[in-house]
């Protein structure tokens, strides 16, 4: 592993934000588990990405979305035929204070 830069005083620290009891167990193996992740992450930055453009999507995708075209609008009775209830021509809800 190498030279560690997650403490078990860290963990704590974080579990204590996060309102999370941990065991000693638990923070050793957290502690643990962050540095591996940690090194992994260097073992990515090592990979040499000279030549390869930025990218926001491993796809190379353009606007899949259809285009918006205006059609008629729904009636008023058409869009409330389901409502499980209705009040003066609109829906109805549950009063929430």
């Amino acid at each position: 592993m190498k030279g560690k830069r997650i403490t078990r005083d860290t963990v704590e620290h974080i579990a204590w934000l996060a309102h999370i009891e941990l065991s000693d167990e638990e923070k050793n193996l957290l502690t643990e588990q962050f540095n591996k992740i940690l090194d992994y992450f260097e073992v990515i930055d090592e990979v040499d990405t000279e030549n390869v453009p930025p990218t926001y999507h491993v796809l190379d995708l353009v606007n899949i979305f259809r285009d918006d075209m205006p059609e008629n609008p729904m009636s008023r009775e058409e869009a409330l035929r389901n409502a499980s209830e209705k009040e003066d021509g609109f829906f109805k809800a549950p009063r929430i204070v």
